[in-house]
Order: C-alpha cells, then structure tokens, then sequence
C-alpha cells in the first residue's frame, strides 16, 4: 500500500488548524453533532489526504465524545445499553468501512481516498442538508401557528418494531421504554459504523435512526449517540492507526480548538429555537458540499479519468473550494456568535426589566 502523505505542519499551519477546530467545536456544541462534517472537508482543503483526514479526526473525537457522554449521563439522557449495543454493531462497520479506503487507498493512492471522501460528503450532505432545511422550514411554521414541535412522539414505524417479538434477540432499552430486538438494532449500528469511517461521521444515521425507526426521544438518541461515537472513535482510531492513518498532531490541534469552541457554542442554544439551530446545520452542510464539489474535476483529472485540467481552471476551481469551505466556516462561526450576543441582550433586558419591577415595588 503507498505510504501516507502527512502535511508539513508550522505555525501558521498550526494556528490555521487551530482556529478550524475552534469554529468546529463552536458548530458542534451549537448544532449538538460532532462537526466533522466540516473538520474532515477543512483538513483535506488544508491539503491532508482524505484517508488520513478521516482517521485523525476519528482520533480527535472519541476523548470528547466520552466527556460529553460523561457529562449528559449527570441529566439521565445518556441510554448505556443502546449505545453499547449500536456501538459493538457499529465497531464492524468501521472496520469494514476502513477496509474498504484502504483498499482504495492501495488501488488509487492519497487522490483516490480524497475522491471516494468527496463523493460520499456530496451524496450524504445533499441528502441530510436539504431534509434539515426542509424540517427547519416546516418546525418553523409550526412554531408560528401556535403547535407543540417539542414533545416527543413516537413514529409508526418505530412502534411497529417495536411489537415484533423475536424470541431470543429482545432486550429492554430505557430509552425507547419497550423491548427491541437486536436484528433491528445490528444493521442501524453497522451502517453508523460504515459511514464513520468513511467520513468520520455516524450521527447522520445513528441519531435520526434510534428517533425514527426505534422511537428514542430526541435528547436521549443524541446523548446516546456520543457512548456510540466514542466506542467508533476509539476501534477506528486503532484500525488506522496499525496502517498508519492517523496524524496525532492534526488530532492533537484540532482538540484543543474543539474543546474551547464546544463551550461556546453550547452556550449558544441556550439562547436560540430548534428551527434556527437545523437552519444552519442545512446551511453548512450544503455549502460544505460545493465546497467539495469544486475539488472533484481535480482529483479525476489527476487519477487520469478525465483530461488534464487547464492550470487558470485548475486554480479557479480550488479558489472555488476554499472560498466556500471558508464561507462555510464562517456561517458557522458567525451563527453562533450572533445567537450568543443576541441571547444575552435578551438576558439583560430581562434582568432589568425585573429588577425595575422590584423597584416598583418597593
């Protein structure tokens, strides 16, 4: 197998890194999701290989993912049991997923793992992005017509897996209140798992999977996702690393610009509705997705499957790459801070307007 290609890393790398895993961290506490749907895309535009980009940020998400974790079981939202049983089903689709860019690797080299990295990004994000769009809209109508959008419901679906009775294979889920069998839960963890070490990430199908399909409230499947997301973390992080995958120094940055902008960003949704929140998930997710879209005629033309890119095209559409990850980033970021100061003027009017009432009072 050709040997992986690391990026020369000096201080303005560094600080560069840094600062993607700030405004990272900041879209993940924000949006309640890992954010590597924008760290895997910022690494590889960096320059990093996409298999390489993948496993370091594997690496760079399970310590924080078992803090979370730690940290939401406190509230009771965290379902252990769930998240062990998707979680040991999803450790064999990462090591399937791993076999398989490995052996693209091998076949195509660093450009071939940047494609394949690319092209899943394109058809998942446009997938996930446009149904977070479509919800926010729909949650926001619904929210001006006066209709509860918070209460849990369980979906049809979710209740008829439910009353299927496998003898052999039920386990009771608290979070789900109601036995299920593991055949439902093994393909739900396995395509997680899959998808993770494709991209570096599972929510997509993990979270919207144990609300949609097993009937978990929403709070308790994103709690849950996080036990899912660290034991995936950490079997991937192993898996590449015996193939020499993982650059602890990206993970080792990314980190700790992840752990300060998470606070921010959490913070934020103290201050904002759901529907704002998916509004700019769906934003970033497909402005990631041209920003993705832009680098493909270069990885193709490089790989020989198209002709040779003219050098002004070459450089126009990676200009075209840049600027758009930097403006997804830059959504991002902004969101955050918007809803951030937004929220605490609130908060402070608030406070005066009470205490002037006191006043009155008095």
């Amino acid at each position: 197998m050709e040997a992986m290609t690391f990026i020369q890393i000096d201080p303005t790398n560094a600080f560069q890194l840094f600062l993607v895993g700030l405004v990272g961290g900041m879209v993940s506490g924000f949006i309640g999701s890992g954010g590597a749907f924008v760290l895997t895309p910022a690494m590889m535009t960096m320059g990093v290989p996409g298999i390489v980009a993948v496993a370091s940020n594997m690496c760079h998400k399970f310590p924080k993912a078992i803090v979370g974790a730690l940290k939401r079981h406190k509230y009771g939202q965290v379902d252990w049991k769930l998240g062990i049983a998707m979680g040991v089903f999803a450790e064999l689709g990462v090591f399937v997923g791993k076999q398989v860019m490995t052996a693209v690797q091998s076949a195509y080299g660093d450009v071939g793992t940047s494609l394949y990295v690319s092209a899943v990004f394109i058809v998942v994000l446009g997938i996930v992005g446009t149904f977070m769009l479509r919800d926010a809209w729909r949650m926001y109508r619904a929210e001006r017509a006066g209709q509860d959008v918070h209460t849990h419901k369980v979906t049809r679906v979710a209740r008829y897996l439910q009353s299927i009775d496998i003898r052999g294979t039920m386990v009771y889920f608290p979070s789900l209140k109601a036995p299920m069998s593991v055949l439902f839960i093994a393909p739900l963890g396995f395509a997680t798992g899959m998808l993770a070490a494709t991209i570096a990430v599972g929510g997509f199908i993990g979270v919207p999977s144990m609300i949609y399909l097993l009937g978990a409230p929403a709070l308790m499947a994103s709690a849950t996702e996080l036990v899912i997301a660290f034991v995936m973390g950490l079997g991937g992080t192993i898996f590449y690393a015996l193939d020499g995958a993982v650059d602890i120094r990206l993970a080792m940055i990314i980190l700790a610009g992840s752990l300060f902008g998470v606070q921010i960003g959490a913070i934020g949704t103290t201050y904002v509705k759901d529907h704002a929140i998916k509004l700019v998930m769906g934003l970033i997710m497909v402005i990631v997705l041209f920003s993705r879209f832009f680098y493909v005629p270069g990885y193709l033309a490089k790989l020989g499957r198209i002709s040779p890119l003219d050098p002004d095209t070459a450089a126009t559409l990676k200009w075209l790459g840049d600027g758009t990850l930097v403006l997804a980033l830059a959504v991002g970021g902004l969101a955050v801070m918007w809803a951030l100061i937004a929220g605490m003027a609130e908060h402070r009017k608030q406070h005066e307007a009470l205490a002037a009432l006191d006043g009155v009072e008095d």
